[in-house]
């Protein structure tokens, strides 16, 4: 029962081996406060090869289902990056979802969505690509109306004094373990990561800011494909096709070491996707949690 006080409906709460980890929350107790950045150029020329292939396929593929199935075994090999920090405490999520916006037309006028999605740890590449086309396909008609969009209607219909107190209330709730699980579920800030795709609309990627609402720990950004030439070790050249990637993170969830190993492996898998294809045979769990 003792246990069962200290957890939340999303999430156990982490008993730090490190005293100082169990200090920083307090030490800065807001996101904006801990939020540390990265930047990293990808090449894609393997990964490029493996999304055209998987298209010959039949496999309806673009970059982000590779960023989001990166993301994904990358928080299964090292699960302390899937955590979240609320009220001063460290939790351990007991999911793992990616929040990203869609336009459901390419126009200046169209509506936006964000969508949330739920993935399996043993979810493969292919099965990143099928959740996400469905949703998307789903969510791009003009009438649908997904959870986070039905929740943002019906505060859009309060004053701005009951819009501010109900964010005031949800806060507050959310900060001692009692928001209910219905808006865990309809939040898309009560995420593991939230993604976005500058490239999609011609841009390079951009610092995003966390959200101090909710309990994302991560933001990745990433934009437009270029053509560059590199000098290799053996003082050849080769042409290759580039990407930028720009991550925010809580550095208050785990040490820098461990971040550093969760970037590398990310980076590994966004340029080597054909490792997604098959489910991981390992699944490491939080060893911190209570």
């Amino acid at each position: 029962m003792r246990r069962l006080f200290k957890d939340r409906n999303d999430g156990y709460q982490i008993k730090h081996k490190d005293p100082i980890l169990r200090a920083i929350p307090y030490i800065m107790p807001k996101r904006y406060d801990a939020q540390v950045f990265f930047s990293d150029t990808l090449t894609l020329n393997h990964s490029d090869k493996v999304i055209k292939e998987l298209r010959k396929d039949g496999h309806r593929i673009i970059f982000l289902h590779v960023v989001l199935a990166a993301m994904l075994r990358t928080l299964v090999d090292y699960p302390k990056a899937n955590r979240f920090v609320k009220g001063r405490k460290v939790y351990a999520r007991k999911n793992i979802s990616f929040s990203f916006a869609i336009k459901k037309e390419m126009d200046l006028d169209a509506p936006e969505t964000v969508l949330k999605l739920e993935f399996n740890p043993e979810d493969t590449l292919i099965d990143v690509v099928n959740k996400v086309n469905q949703a998307i396909i789903q969510n791009k008609q003009a009438e649908e109306k997904n959870r986070t969009d039905k929740a943002a209607r019906l505060l859009n219909l309060l004053p701005g004094f009951l819009f501010r107190f109900t964010v005031g209330v949800v806060n507050f709730l959310d900060n001692h373990r009692l928001l209910p699980k219905f808006i865990v579920k309809a939040s898309p800030f009560h995420t593991s990561v939230f993604v976005t795709d500058l490239g999609s609309i011609g841009i390079q990627p951009i610092y995003h800011h966390i959200y101090d609402f909710g309990t994302t720990s991560f933001f990745a950004a990433f934009g437009t494909k270029r053509r560059n030439v590199i000098v290799n070790g053996d003082e050849t050249v080769s042409k290759v096709k580039q990407m930028d990637i720009k991550i925010t993170v809580d550095e208050r969830i785990c040490d820098g070491y461990y971040f550093a190993r969760v970037i590398k492996q990310l980076m590994r898998y966004i340029e080597k996707p054909d490792l997604l294809i098959q489910a991981p045979d390992n699944f490491p769990k939080d060893n911190e949690r209570r």
